[in-house]
């Protein structure tokens, strides 16, 4: 909530008493007039309003109507808008604005003053509050959505409250060019300072049930698709035997079974704060900011320490003398990186600067990227969300007003390789030790997004609204040290390690990639239909640290490696019953790889080999956060690759109020195939059939979810998710030899509490 710092002052000389009288009234009204800009003003949702038109006789002006009355004189002027006033219905860019009254100066036929009206003119009031012409404010009115909030609204049944892939209409995110005009234009080149700080975020608690998640294959834990729980016995070699036991008749000895267990249960929170400094009306500092961030409840008891081990990577410490052993603990110490947790209690994630000028908008900074429908940058800002796309980038935001047409050219430091940051020197700027290994990374954008306002009012008019654009990406990275290992191998980049060291690891990589991304929204009445598809076509001289990797032996022309991956995402969602009713369809295609025996990569540092003479790399895979379900692609595969998938689904709103509270129900179906069958564990396309439902309720909030399209409040759902798996999640036959198995039905069910602000 904003909190305004602005507390102008005044000071009155000594007079006559009237005079005093006269400047103590003029103080008063100045700090009341503080005091109520300073507070946000709660207005009901009003119905998108008509643009703003310009006068006669400028260009875009509209033709007088037949049989129109003309404009008779004498209308009254427009009030000039007060500094820090939230201006209901103001003018959409592009469109005019009536010039502000004079002060003191009498307008042609302007409204006489109603009696009791305070005079206009002379006072000390008008000297202390000069009048100032009306200007788009940087944020938008209370009942716009802030951009820091969380954004997704009417969760689909598949992925709970985080709206990334399926629901309705997407609210603006973080990252995104050009949701809203009034972020990307400024009036004049510096405004009005009025410091406000305002938070935004969301606290939330999961728990979560898995059942059968390893889908009863009997796969080694460090190659399956997800491990066996460490309690379950499943073969001769991966056993506990340490369950059930009995007293044997002497001895006092005991007898124990093997422990069986394919349950795992636990819960994580959550504090999530967005902070922003708004310095003036153009220039404001945002930011992002993790406390115990997805920490599992009970991971960091009292007692429980780790120290660095003799052999490297760490070894628990010994426990002190109050909590001998863990039953012993009694409270949860805070989580310390490297003591015992991987993590910090507090970790910022992101911040960046923004200035907006009347030519456009400035970013520079750590901060969100997110295009299109999230399938390859993804912001990450559900608050159900576990993956971001963070950037280090400085970005220049321009367009084209009158047409809703933005263009945006941004840099990116995405891998700046080895720096002389040290664990000796704290203190001082570290610097980067070269520029060849640097990963250079240019982006472009073009994209056409009508004015929200607009965008509705042509809705209700029954007309179609068509948004899109590209989204273009060139990296290139000439050297790489990519070794793994400590500084005492002598060649690798850890922290500390000095150039020499670094300068004997270098390879040269050769890597080279264009990434387009296109992004297309079409919009009639209560119909929505999105799509995003993108391309990453680029090529690598070495895969590794051995330059032999580079030569063919069958073609001494196809040297190298190349990368041709192709991903499509598609959402499809009609409304209807008030908004009550949401039926969605989303469809998703990623590219797979003959050649390469996974659909999840081995995880051990290294690129998945090929089992054939094809030297090309075609496995496209979605950005983590693009959620379809609650098991197959959320989990197990942790997102979509090398597969696609068919989503039918619906919600429904049982109850609603204008005020936001709601409570409701969804349901979905997803049924997944290989692109590539022999990427599939057993040589199928047909991976699965996953249910997905979910019962959820929001209260009210008056500060967010006045319009139902936004979220605030307490919000809790329970949600529960079954997975048939089918042939590709199988055995091969080979395998079924040694040791047939039964696969079996993987369930999910998780509750989810939140408050969001």
């Amino acid at each position: 909530m904003p909190i305004s710092s602005r507390s102008p002052g005044t000071s009155c000389s000594p007079g006559t008493p009237r005079r005093r009288l006269r400047s103590g009234l003029a103080l008063a009204l100045v700090l009341g007039a503080s005091s109520a800009s300073a507070q946000p003003a709660r207005r009901p949702a009003q119905p998108p309003a008509a643009p703003a038109q310009p006068p006669a006789g400028q260009a875009g002006a509209p033709a007088p109507q037949p049989g129109a009355a003309p404009a008779q004189p004498g209308a009254a002027a427009a009030a000039p808008a007060q500094p820090g006033a939230a201006q209901p219905g103001a003018a959409q860019p592009g469109a005019a604005t009536a010039p502000p009254a004079q002060p003191g100066a009498a307008q042609p036929g302007a409204t006489p003053a109603q009696p009791g009206a305070a005079p206009v003119g002379g006072s000390d009031v008008e000297a202390l509050e000069p009048s100032a012409p009306a200007r788009e404010p940087l944020m938008p009115p209370a009942d716009a959505a802030a951009p820091a909030a969380p954004q997704p609204a009417r969760p689909a049944a598949s992925e709970g409250p985080a709206a990334a892939a399926e629901g309705t209409e997407r609210k603006a995110t973080q990252g995104e060019i050009g949701a809203r005009p009034s972020e990307v234009y400024a009036e004049d080149w510096w405004s009005h300072a009025r410091p406000t700080f305002e938070f935004h975020g969301y606290y939330r608690l999961r728990w979560e049930l898995f059942n059968s998640f390893a889908l009863g294959r009997v796969d080694k834990r460090n190659e399956a698709l997800w491990p066996q729980p460490a309690d379950n016995s499943y073969d001769s070699t991966h056993f506990v035997n340490l369950c059930d036991p009995s007293e044997t008749t002497s001895g006092g000895s005991r007898d124990f079974h093997w422990c069986k267990s394919d349950t795992q249960a636990g819960a994580n929170m959550r504090f999530r704060l967005n902070p922003e400094l708004h310095i003036s009306d153009n220039l404001r500092i945002l930011s992002q900011v993790d406390l115990l961030d997805n920490i599992v409840l009970g991971s960091t008891p009292e007692g429980y320490t780790n120290q660095p081990g003799a052999d490297g990577g760490y070894e628990v410490a010994r426990r002190g003398g109050y909590s001998p052993l863990g039953a012993f603990s009694s409270t949860q110490w805070a989580p310390s990186a490297g003591i015992n947790a991987p993590k910090d209690s507090i970790s910022v994630k992101r911040i960046w600067g923004e200035y907006m000028t009347p030519v456009g908008l400035l970013r520079f900074g750590r901060m969100p990227n997110h295009w299109g429908l999230g399938m390859v940058a993804n912001s990450g800002d559900g608050y159900d969300s576990d993956y971001q796309s963070t950037v280090d980038r400085l970005m220049f935001v321009t367009g084209i007003k009158k047409y809703d047409i933005y263009f945006a050219g941004a840099w990116d430091w995405a891998n700046e390789g080895a720096t002389s940051a040290s664990l000796q020197e704290l203190e001082g700027q570290p610097y980067d030790l070269a520029q060849s290994d640097d990963v250079d990374q240019y982006v472009f954008v073009a994209v056409r997004r009508k004015n929200p306002e607009l965008q509705k009012l042509e809705l209700a008019r029954g007309n179609a609204v068509m948004n899109g654009g590209v989204y273009f990406t060139y990296r290139k990275q000439t050297l790489a040290n990519d070794n793994t290992g400590s500084a005492t191998d002598n060649d690798s980049a850890s922290l500390g390690a000095a150039a020499d060291d670094v300068a004997s690891g270098y390879v040269h990589r050769g890597a080279e990639m264009v990434i387009p991304d296109v992004w297309f929204q079409f919009l009639y009445k209560k119909f929505r239909f999105e799509l995003e598809a993108a391309m990453i076509y680029g090529s690598l001289d070495l895969r590794g640290q051995d330059e032999n990797d580079y030569a063919n032996a069958l073609s001494s022309e196809d040297t190298g490696w190349g990368v041709r991956q192709f991903g499509i995402a598609t959402q499809a969602e009609l409304t209807e019953m008030e908004g009550r009713l949401r039926i969605h369809f989303g469809f998703g295609y990623a590219t797979g790889d003959d050649d390469v025996p996974s659909l999840k990569p081995a995880g051990d540092g290294f690129m998945d080999p090929q089992n054939s003479t094809d030297r090309t790399y075609s496995t496209f895979r979605f950005h983590p956060d693009y959620r379809v379900d609650q098991i197959l692609f959320r989990n197990i595969l942790s997102r979509v690759q090398g597969a696609y998938y068919f989503r039918p689904g619906v919600d429904w709103d049982f109850a609603r109020d204008k005020n936001g509270q709601r409570a409701g129900l969804g349901a979905a179906a997803i049924w997944s195939r290989a692109s590539e069958f022999v990427q599939a564990p057993g040589n199928a396309r047909d991976l699965g059939i996953e249910l997905n439902g979910q019962l959820y309720f929001q209260s009210k909030d008056g500060t967010l979810n006045d319009d139902p399209d936004k979220m605030g409040g307490f919000y809790t759902a329970v949600q529960y998710g079954v997975l048939f798996p089918l042939g590709g999640l199988g055995q091969l036959q080979g395998e079924k030899n040694l040791q047939p198995i039964d696969l079996e039905t993987a369930q999910t069910v998780r509750w989810y509490l939140g408050i969001l602000f």
